[in-house]
């Protein structure tokens, strides 16, 4: 558990780069793994919330269990390391839709928080922030309507603003098909708001 070695905190107000943040948490320091889930834990949340999963919370609990009780052996760079851990979060994904299959959930879906809150600041198209600005409850009402490969690339690069590369190697699919199945899914919600639009305008 975190904790049970003593490691020593980062002096200062220098932040230690990852490599010796990453040794900490292998040596079981607290404030390290601390550091790496309050750099992560966000991003993968939102991208568990906004594939409609129910409890996000309590599966972005299982998602880091599951990166304390394997990141002994992992060896890679930061990008690697944020790459590893959203393949853990994909998975846990797919597990949850699996279960969701054979027990559905009827609870209603708590709009309340943003998409935008829980992934991390970042610069894209007016698309993406237009996505990013929906609630919750809107985002997994367009996901919903997507093909499965297309709506994980959405969370991933969108709300969750995982690199084209994290993508590719989370999925594994190429980088050039990641970005096809960006486009087509951006193109199938551009189509559906502006028919909305039009409705309400002509309704």
């Amino acid at each position: 558990m975190i904790g049970q070695r003593r490691g020593l905190a980062p002096r200062g107000n220098v932040a230690p780069v990852f490599d010796e943040v990453l040794a900490a948490a292998q040596g079981r320091a607290g404030w390290a793994f601390t550091q790496l889930y309050e750099s992560l834990a966000p991003a993968v949340a939102g991208y568990i919330r906004a594939q409609g999963v129910s409890e996000a919370e309590d599966v972005t609990s299982e998602v880091f269990l599951a990166v304390l009780a394997g990141i002994q052996s992992f060896a890679g760079t930061e990008v690697q390391f944020r790459s590893w851990v959203f393949t853990i979060a994909h998975r846990r994904v797919v597990d949850a839709r699996r279960t969701a299959a054979r027990r559905p959930e009827f609870d209603s879906l708590d709009g309340s928080a943003t998409a935008q809150q829980d992934a991390r600041e970042c610069t894209g198209t007016a698309e993406d922030e237009a996505l990013r600005s929906l609630g919750t409850a809107r985002v997994e009402d367009l996901l919903a309507a997507l093909a499965p490969d297309q709506r994980d690339v959405v969370t991933l690069r969108i709300l969750a603003d995982v690199s084209l590369e994290e993508v590719a190697g989370v999925l594994g699919k190429r980088p050039g098909a990641v970005k096809a199945l960006q486009r087509r899914a951006m193109a199938a919600l551009r189509r559906r708001l502006s028919r909305e639009g039009s409705e309400r305008r002509h309704g």
